[in-house]
């Protein structure tokens, strides 16, 4: 890694080999949520200059591991299941939805996945 203490979105996309707006979008808000897709993985300047420290570089790496998964699996639902599933200190409820709408179904279930993913990454100790 370059020994610098931040990075800028072009060094750390050419570090990790992902492109700049996959992390300008984990880096953004949900606009229906107003929440951080994924919370603390850069830090901005006041002019929305986005830095990169090692630990929010770590953060990055988790993600696209997470994501590199499912592709080796080339199954969406295994993945769905193992983030769902996954044994992590803090106990989550995860309730279960009967409703027969497969688009509110697939809406929550994606909502759950992306909490999990926060979760594991917010409480990831780097």
């Amino acid at each position: 890694m370059i020994n610098k203490k931040y990075l800028n979105i072009s060094e750390v996309s050419k570090l990790l080999q992902i492109e700049e707006h996959k992390i300008r979008y984990w880096d953004s808000k949900d606009p229906n949520t107003k929440k951080y897709r994924v919370d603390g993985i850069s830090t901005k300047s006041s002019g929305g200059t986005r830095y990169f420290n090692k630990e929010n570089i770590k953060k990055l790496e988790k993600q696209i591991n997470i994501l590199n998964e499912g592709k080796i699996n080339k199954d969406s639902i295994k993945l769905d299941e193992k983030i769902l599933s996954s044994n992590n200190n803090t106990s989550i409820k995860i309730r279960k939805n009967t409703s027969n709408n497969q688009n509110t179904n697939n809406e929550e279930k994606i909502e759950q996945i992306l909490y999990k993913m926060r979760l594991l990454l917010k409480n990831d100790n780097i």
